[in-house]
């Protein structure tokens, strides 16, 4: 295509970022330029497509019927440059893959899936990081985040992978020594098993009809260290199937009682810009594995 037939990049990229993130603010910071450069830069691609592309809003703006269209066409082509460019550009270095995860997550789910992925993608490393306290992911530490909680918690593109149902499980010595459960306020005569202040116990509670929130006297950080006591016998942990099926079916884990329910999500943050091939590649395998897994959770 000869060169005068195409707009601006500048502007092409200014109205892609904008209509994927609905604001001029989002994609003035996005892009690092100011409000005024992205609204200069949409009208004059306007102006030389002679067509509205966006219908403005005290609350951001909308896409119009002709600039849905082309935004649609335009993402695809930019996603193809940024393909090409990261293609030759990781000739010149080795690929990684950098995955910044909560504890829980990482160690008693995901690092038995990962070979499954390297399998698919032999010429990928993959670079782990758990980290139960992190709030953001940015370009620079790592290409995708996985999180516990809710979107509002975090800042940046954030999407939900699954909220599972969440119940009390110990290990069976345990229960014998300490005797069964009746019902759910039985469990505040035992050691609950904290990752936090106490509040998560206390939210899954008012969930079950009983409005406390039980003292944390210890408070260990992660779900990895909670359930590596309930599997010593120290007391009764909250999880999900995600992380203790392998215990249930083992019998190493026990639910004293049968009461879940679902609270927070995990979700996957993404830094700000274009997704790299293999992030991308990496979030469907994912959300296809998740979907695959068997396990019931709550949608």
């Amino acid at each position: 295509m000869p060169a005068h037939r195409l707009p601006s990049l500048n502007a092409v990229r200014a109205f892609e970022a904008a209509a994927r993130l609905g604001s001029y603010v989002a994609a003035a910071q996005e892009l690092c330029v100011t409000q005024p450069a992205i609204g200069r830069h949409v009208k004059a691609l306007e102006e030389r497509l002679k067509t509205q592309l966006f219908l403005r809003t005290p609350r951001g703006v909308l896409l119009t019927d002709e600039g849905r269209r082309y935004f649609e066409q335009v993402s695809m082509a930019l996603a193809q440059i940024a393909d090409a460019t990261y293609e030759l550009e990781s000739r010149a270095q080795q690929r990684w893959l950098r995955l910044l995860v909560v504890p829980g997550f990482a160690g008693r789910w995901l690092r038995h899936q990962l070979p499954e992925f390297r399998a698919l993608h032999p010429e990928l490393r993959i670079a782990l990081e758990a980290n139960a306290s992190f709030t953001e992911v940015t370009p620079e530490r790592a290409d995708l985040g996985i999180a516990f909680g809710e979107p509002q918690e975090f800042q940046g593109a954030s999407e939900v992978l699954l909220r599972p149902l969440i119940f009390p499980v110990c290990s069976p010595g345990f229960l014998q020594q300490q005797g069964p459960l009746l019902c759910v306020a039985d469990l505040l005569q035992h050691t609950l098993l904290h990752e936090d202040d106490g509040s998560w116990w206390g939210q899954w509670l008012r969930v079950q009809g009983l409005p406390t929130r039980p003292s944390s006297e210890m408070s260990y950080g992660s779900a990895d260290q909670v359930l590596e006591l309930a599997l010593a016998g120290a007391g009764i942990a909250l999880s999900n199937q995600l992380l203790v099926a392998e215990e249930l079916a083992s019998g190493r884990l026990v639910r004293p009682l049968p009461q879940q329910s679902s609270l927070e999500a995990y979700l996957l943050l993404t830094p700000s810009g274009v997704l790299t091939p293999h992030a991308r590649a990496f979030r469907l395998w994912l959300l296809n594995k998740l979907a695959s897994s068997g396990q019931v959770f709550d949608v």
